[in-house]
C-alpha cells in the first residue's frame, strides 16, 4: 500500500469519526438558544439609578441585571414574593420562590419541590459572589407552541406581541424593569444556502487543476488562505456567542469561551494554524527526505482535515442563523449570516478541493511509480 493511499485511509477514518461525534458536540442547553424569531428588549428601568443596570443576553432567553450600588435589589417573582436578591454581598436565590425552579430552562418544566410556597418567609442562599444576576424570565419571553395571532395573519411582517413589566424592590422602594416583546420575521434561508453552495462548489473545483501546472501548485496557497479567513470567521462568531452570554472582560471572555462555544474557537484556531501551513509551506519540493507528491499529499491531507472541523463544528453549528432572526451575536444578524457562509465555504470547500487532489495524487501515483523501474 503506497504511503499517498495511507494518507488517504486515515483522512477517511477521520472524518468518520468527526461524523460520528458531532451529534452531541453540536448539541447545546436549553438555556443557549441558536437563534429565535422573538426579540426581546429592555425600555426603561423606572425608579431606579445609575449603580443598578439591566440588559438582554442570549438572544433573549435571559435578563441580566447588574447592582454596583451599597444595598440589595431583589426581583420579585412570579407572586409577588422575593426571588432573587442582589447587592454588595452577591447573588442570593429564595429556595422558597418557584421562580427559582421555574426560571432553571427557557422553556420552564422544571418540577416544583415541596418546599416552593410562595407565600412562605424567604430562604435565601449564596450562588454567586458577584454583583450581577442572569435568568430567564417567563414574563418576557414567548413560551406558546404556536406564534401570537396577529403573526399567524401576517408573518411577514414585524409585530409587537406585548409589553411587559418585571418588579423589583430596593431600600427606597419599588421599582420596574420595562420591555418589549417582538416578533420579527425570519429570514429567506434559500439565498443564503444557494451562496454558501455555490461557493464550496467553486473552491472545490480547485482540487481539479493539475498539481503540475502552474495553477495547480498555487492551489495550496489559495486553500491556505481561504482556511485563515473561515478560521478567523469562526472565532468572530464564537467571540459574538460569548459576548453575546454576557462575557466582560479579558477573563470573562477567556473563561465563556472555555465553557461555552470552545469547539468553534479551538477549530477556527487550527483552521488559521492549518492554513498558515498550507499557504507557507514548500509545495514543490517538500522538506528534507520527503518526495514532493508525498509532501503534497500531508498538505492536503491536513487542508481536508481543517476543513472537516471546520465546517462541522463551526459552520453547522451556527446554520441556525440561516433560518432564524434574532441569532445570539452582538452584530447585526446579516454581519452573523455572512460569517457563517464563510465559515462553509471554506471548510466544505477546502475539503473538497483537498479530496480531489488526493485522489489524483493516488491516481497518478502508481504511473509515476512505473516508470522509475
Amino acid at each position: 500500500m503506497t504511503q499517498l493511499r495511507r494518507v488517504g485511509l486515515l483522512l477517511a477514518a477521520t472524518v468518520t469519526a468527526l461524523l460520528a461525534t458531532a451529534a452531541p458536540a453540536l448539541a447545546h442547553g436549553a438555556d443557549a438558544p441558536d437563534g429565535t424569531d422573538y426579540r426581546v428588549a429592555v425600555t426603561e428601568v423606572t425608579g431606579a439609578d445609575a449603580a443598578l443596570r439591566v440588559r438582554v443576553i442570549e438572544a433573549g432567553a435571559r435578563l441580566e441585571l447588574t447592582n454596583t450600588g451599597d444595598t440589595p435589589v431583589e426581583v420579585m417573582g412570579y407572586s409577588g414574593e422575593p426571588y432573587l436578591r442582589i447587592g454588595p454581598d452577591g447573588v442570593y436565590e429564595n429556595s422558597r420562590s418557584p421562580a427559582t425552579y421555574l426560571n432553571r430552562t427557557i422553556i420552564g418544566d422544571t418540577a416544583l419541590p415541596a418546599e416552593a410556597d410562595p407565600a412562605a418567609e424567604p430562604r435565601w442562599h449564596r450562588v454567586d459572589d458577584e454583583t450581577t444576576a442572569r435568568w430567564h424570565d417567563q414574563r418576557a419571553l414567548w413560551r406558546e407552541a404556536e406564534p401570537p395571532a396577529q403573526v399567524r395573519v401576517a408573518p411577514d411582517r414585524e409585530h409587537q406581541v406585548r409589553d411587559w413589566v418585571v418588579p423589583l424592590r430596593g431600600a427606597d422602594g419599588p421599582m420596574e424593569i420595562h420591555g418589549t416583546l417582538h416578533w420579527v420575521p425570519p429570514p429567506d434561508p434559500y439565498a443564503w444556502w444557494v451562496v454558501a453552495t455555490v461557493g464550496a462548489l467553486a473552491v472545490g473545483a480547485l482540487g481539479v487543476l493539475p498539481a503540475a501546472s502552474g495553477p495547480g501548485r498555487r492551489v495550496p496557497v489559495a486553500l491556505g488562505g481561504l482556511l485563515i479567513v473561515g478560521g478567523a470567521a469562526a472565532v468572530t462568531l464564537a467571540l459574538g456567542r460569548t459576548l453575546d452570554a454576557g462575557a466582560q472582560g479579558v477573563g470573562g471572555v477567556l473563561g465563556g469561551l472555555l465553557t461555552g462555544p470552545v469547539w468553534a474557537a479551538l477549530t477556527g484556531l487550527g483552521a488559521i494554524a492549518a492554513g498558515a501551513r498550507a499557504a507557507t509551506g514548500d509545495h514543490d519540493h517538500g522538506s528534507a527526505g520527503e518526495t514532493a507528491p508525498s509532501h503534497r499529499a500531508h498538505t492536503d491531507f491536513l487542508v481536508a482535515l481543517a476543513g472537516t472541523c471546520l465546517a462541522l463544528f463551526a459552520g453547522v453549528t451556527n446554520v441556525a442563523g440561516f433560518t432564524r432572526a434574532v441569532l445570539p451575536q452582538p452584530w447585526p444578524p446579516t454581519t452573523a449570516r455572512v460569517l457563517v457562509a464563510l465559515v462553509l465555504v471554506a471548510g466544505a470547500g477546502a475539503l473538497a478541493a483537498a479530496l480531489l487532489r488526493l485522489h489524483a495524487a493516488g491516481r497518478h501515483a502508481p504511473t509515476a511509480s512505473a516508470a522509475t523501474h
